[in-house]
């Protein structure tokens, strides 16, 4: 069943700045299912997404029967005051499910959807704050860059990858592309892979760790086919520590989005990538119907 939706504009608090956001839903309330999103913005970044694509989003899954909030963090878009950083967003996120539980007072809880730092920022967020309205968490292409998960991506996606492409062969015996220069790339790369393959994990890597490995929440992990970040997290939960067994916890749902780049820009990705999230969410609720309802 699709719903008509509605959308509402806000101006909330936030440790004394106004932020401004977006409340999406069906029109009628009483068809709004138990569970809302709130879809956290990484910065430089705003309410609407690159290419809308937030907007779109909040709109198919209002369409779905969920409640979403979309805003501009602190200093971003409209808001007010100075954007702290994706690792220092906590604040904002909290007033914004604030401001969506107040709206809407018979959710039962709130899914947090990031993109990038903003999935990280989610993540972090569940690991520091301790919220227990939080029902789960839906990440897509989550950040955690560093010389290591870099590095390593670049060899096995970029370098490795090349080697069977015949546009690399040609390039190469025409003289387009400069075989000691490329040659010193690739063991630039090598050397920092193997020199900080033992070093531990950055502070807020270390702090997305743990949040994955303690929450007891359901995880919808959305990666992209074709993006450096997507890569650079498979990486590190191959490599690193921290995250061994990550993808057999309970509650994980991973989703792959063939030919997707980072910000799902094609029709097609987007309406998958929307379409993962409008399942994970109903699923979470009590009064959602089957997932294959969902149009």
């Amino acid at each position: 069943m699709s719903h008509a939706v509605a959308e509402e504009p806000l101006v909330f608090e936030c440790q004394g700045d106004r932020l401004v956001g977006v409340l999406s839903g069906p029109v009628a309330k009483g068809q709004a299912r138990s569970i809302g999103v709130v879809i956290v913005v990484g910065g430089p970044q705003y309410r609407a997404g690159s290419h809308t694509q937030y907007v779109q989003l909040a709109r198919a899954l209002a369409r779905s029967g969920v409640v979403s909030v979309r805003f501009d963090c602190r200093g971003m878009g409209d808001s007010e005051g100075e954007f702290p950083g994706f690792e220092s967003i906590d604040p904002d996120v909290r007033s914004a499910i604030d401001v969506l539980m107040a709206k809407r007072p018979s959710l039962s809880g709130a899914v947090l959807w990031g993109l990038c730092d903003a999935a990280s920022a989610a993540l972090m967020y569940c690991h520091r704050q301790a919220d227990g309205r939080i029902a789960g968490l839906c990440l897509a292409n989550p950040w955690v860059r560093s010389e290591a998960t870099l590095a390593r991506a670049r060899i096995r996606h970029y370098y490795l990858a090349r080697v069977f492409e015949a546009s690399f062969w040609r390039r190469l015996l025409s003289g387009q592309l400069h075989p000691i220069r490329a040659a010193r790339a690739l063991r630039d790369n090598w050397i920092a892979a193997r020199h900080a393959k033992d070093e531990p994990l950055g502070a807020f890597q270390s702090q997305m760790a743990a949040a994955w490995r303690d929450f007891t929440g359901h995880i919808l992990l959305l990666l992209s086919e074709r993006d450096a970040t997507a890569q650079e997290f498979l990486e590190c939960l191959r490599n690193d520590a921290a995250w061994s067994g990550a993808l057999r916890r309970s509650g994980i749902t991973e989703h792959s989005l063939p030919g997707a780049d980072h910000t799902f820009t094609d029709a097609t990705s987007r309406m998958d990538a929307e379409q993962a999230t409008s399942r994970f969410v109903l699923s979470l609720c009590s009064d959602a119907q089957p997932a294959h309802a969902v149009q």
